[in-house]
C-alpha cells in the first residue's frame, strides 16, 4: 500500500503541469512607460479594471515608468526576464517610430508582442467652415501649391501625426517634404489650433477630435481605415476615394523577451476574453475606442508590415524636394 502511494506521488510530481501553464494569471502587473493620464495609462488601467470585473484575474497592479520616450519602461521589461512573466507593457505605434531612430537603442523585437486591443485611425480634417467641402477640393488646392495649407498635428516632426500627413501626400502623388506640418504638444492642442483658426486643417487620429467632430465643428474629409467607421458612417475612406492609404495607431501589450509559447497562448487567450467582457465593452464605448484583434504571431507580422511603411515615410521626409 505504501509502495503504491509513493509511486502515485512520484508520478504526480513529475507529470503535473507547470504553474505558468494555468488558464490565467492570479496576479497581473501592467508596466506603463508614460505618465499618469496619458493614452497608455488610460488603456492599461481600463484593461486591468475590466479584467478584475470579469473575474479573469484576481489581482492587478500598475506602475508608471515614464521617460526617454518610453525607453525607461522598455529597459525595465528587459530586466524582468528572469524575475517574472506576469507583466505586460502597454505600448502603441510610436514604439515602431522610436525603434527606427538611432538615439533609441532598443527594438520592439526584443520583447514578445502579445496583442493589440484598440486602435485609432489617421484622418485629414478641416474646420466646418473651411473652403474645401471634400477631399478632392483639398487635393486640388495642394496640387496648385502644396505649401499653401498648414496642417496641425499633435506630435513632433517625424512622429505619428506628421507621418499620417506624409502618407497622405505620398498617396496624392505629392512630395511628403512639401507638407506644411505644424506640431503641437498633444492632440488636444492641435484640435484647439484647428478650431481657433490658427491652422485650417489637421492631420491626426480620429480620437483626438471626436468631440468636435460629433458636434459638427470639425469635418473629416477621409479616414485611413480599411472600411468606414461605425462611429462615422458618412465619412469616406481614402481607399474608396482611390488612394491606397491606411494608417492605424494601435494600442496593445508586450510581454518579456523569449516568452514560452504556452505562456504566450495564455496571454492571447486572456486578451480574447477581455475583448468579450461587458466592462471592457463599456470602456470602449466611453472612450470611443475601435477594437483591434491582432494577436500573437499575427500581431508581430502586422508590426513588421507597419514598420516597413513607417521606414519608407521617414525616408521620404528626409529626401530632398
Amino acid at each position: 500500500m505504501l509502495e503504491r502511494l509513493l509511486v502515485t506521488l512520484v508520478v504526480w510530481v513529475f507529470c503535473a503541469p507547470a504553474a505558468h501553464a494555468s488558464a490565467s494569471p492570479e496576479e497581473l502587473h501592467f508596466l506603463i512607460p508614460g505618465g499618469a493620464g496619458g493614452g497608455w495609462d488610460t488603456t492599461a488601467r481600463a484593461a486591468g479594471a475590466a479584467l478584475l470585473s470579469a473575474g479573469l484575474v484576481a489581482q492587478v497592479s500598475y506602475e508608471n515608468r515614464s521617460g526617454a520616450g518610453g525607453a525607461k519602461g522598455f529597459a525595465y521589461m528587459l530586466d524582468r526576464r528572469a524575475r517574472s512573466e506576469a507583466v505586460l507593457m502597454v505600448s502603441s505605434t510610436p514604439i515602431l517610430v522610436r525603434t527606427l531612430r538611432p538615439e533609441f537603442q532598443q527594438n520592439w523585437r526584443q520583447l514578445t508582442p502579445v496583442g493589440a486591443v484598440i486602435g485609432d485611425f489617421g484622418a485629414l480634417m478641416v474646420r466646418a467652415d473651411a473652403p474645401w467641402p471634400n477631399l478632392e477640393e483639398l487635393i486640388k488646392a495642394l496640387q496648385c501649391n502644396p505649401r499653401s495649407i498648414k496642417f496641425a498635428g499633435g506630435s513632433n516632426r517625424g512622429d505619428l501625426d506628421h507621418l499620417i500627413l506624409a502618407a497622405a501626400f505620398e498617396a496624392f502623388g505629392l512630395s511628403p517634404r512639401d507638407a506644411r506640418y505644424v506640431p503641437y504638444g498633444a492632440g488636444g492642442a492641435a484640435t484647439l489650433a484647428l478650431l481657433s483658426g490658427e491652422t485650417p486643417a489637421m492631420a491626426a487620429t480620429i480620437g483626438d477630435a471626436m468631440g468636435p467632430i460629433q458636434d459638427s465643428a470639425i469635418r473629416v474629409l477621409a479616414v485611413a481605415s480599411p472600411e468606414r467607421l461605425q462611429q462615422l458612417p458618412d465619412v469616406p475612406t481614402f481607399n474608396e476615394l482611390g488612394f491606397d492609404f491606411e494608417f492605424l495607431n494601435w494600442r496593445g501589450f508586450f510581454a518579456v523577451p523569449d516568452l514560452e509559447q504556452a505562456t504566450l497562448h495564455e496571454w492571447t487567450s486572456l486578451l480574447e476574453a477581455l475583448s468579450r467582457a461587458p466592462a471592457w465593452q463599456q470602456e470602449m464605448q466611453r472612450h470611443g475606442w475601435i477594437p483591434v484583434t491582432h494577436r500573437g504571431p499575427e500581431f508581430a507580422a502586422y508590426l513588421d508590415r507597419q514598420e516597413i511603411q513607417i521606414r519608407r515615410l521617414l525616408k521620404a521626409l528626409e529626401a530632398p524636394r
